[in-house]
């Protein structure tokens, strides 16, 4: 390989559910860039959002993924069980962030920096300043990505009002401390990067090689979710095959008879991203529904 470091990859699901067939899409974009470049791959339990958290996912998704066939190297890692790892980094980043009174109905969805230069009251949040320049960076599937924070976001919360790390920094110090080179995810995050972007260059990380897979969505073109009812998966050979078309590939109709390993062996050998398509949605209506299996 050419890169420096080992790749290493991550699947990282917030535990609000089972998985469903988007998820399982993330998982195996992940897993199989991962597994054909030589390189590791992680799990990681996005729970810092405690209140949304399930407890029966925290077993639930581990155990899909093993019934799955996807081999996870090392432990599973928990964001609830960082948080002190949290509070050092916001700390190293004093000078660049404020405690800020607003809430978002008070500012609207791009903060104007109304607590830049002190609270207007008691403080809720910490928000982290950026600057009226442009963080872009060239995204392996959907090609060159930027914004303009202070203009397109505003000062981004670091701490929350309900006294949770927010999660734009949670993934970003999660994927510093366990090496992440490569990040293979959901086209739901693209719009998150630019900040994760800055936040790795506040606290001198180096940036990740990132691929925004397109996102799996019902009828309505809504994302697959527990809100819009997604269906767990039943853990078996349709549902990933079902996967690798969605994500481009071309599995021949004899690895729906093939047991997993041999489903792997087969996959692993034929990944090619660049045959992913440069959307950022997909419909699963384009598939046959009885290969995507409910509960």
């Amino acid at each position: 390989m050419s890169h420096s470091k080992q790749y290493c990859g991550r699947f990282a699901p917030s535990p609000t559910g089972p998985l469903h067939f988007g998820s399982i899409v993330a998982a195996a974009g992940s897993f199989l860039d991962a597994r054909a470049n030589g390189g590791k791959w992680l799990v990681r339990m996005e729970d810092i959002d405690e209140a949304r958290t399930e407890a029966d996912a925290i077993s639930r998704i581990p155990y899909t993924l093993e019934a799955l066939g996807m081999e996870w190297d090392g432990e599973i890692t928990r964001q609830s069980r960082r948080k002190s790892i949290y509070g050092e980094a916001l700390a190293s980043l004093a000078g660049t962030t404020y405690p800020c009174s607003c809430s978002r109905r008070d500012t609207g969805e791009i903060y104007p920096g109304t607590c830049r230069n002190g609270a207007r009251g008691a403080a809720r949040t910490i928000r982290v300043r950026v600057g009226n320049e442009t963080i872009s960076f060239v995204d392996a599937i959907q090609g060159e990505f930027g914004q303009n924070l202070e203009k397109d976001v505003g000062d981004f919360v670091l701490f929350r009002a309900d006294g949770f790390f927010a999660y734009q920094l949670a993934v970003v110090v999660d994927d510093m401390e366990q090496n992440v080179t490569h990040v293979v995810r959901g086209a739901d995050l693209l719009d998150s990067t630019p900040r994760q972007v800055y936040l790795q260059r506040l606290l001198g990380h180096a940036t990740p090689a990132y691929s925004h897979l397109p996102v799996a969505v019902n009828a309505k073109g809504e994302k697959l979710s527990k809100q819009t009812l997604a269906q767990a998966v039943e853990p078996g050979i349709p549902v990933l095959f079902n996967a690798l078309k969605f994500l481009g590939q071309a599995p021949p109709d004899e690895l729906l008879d093939a047991d997993i390993a041999s489903f792997w062996k087969w996959a692993i050998m034929h990944w090619d991203s660049a045959d992913i398509p440069k959307t950022t949605t997909g419909s699963i209506d384009e598939f046959d529904q009885d290969r995507i299996p409910g509960p």
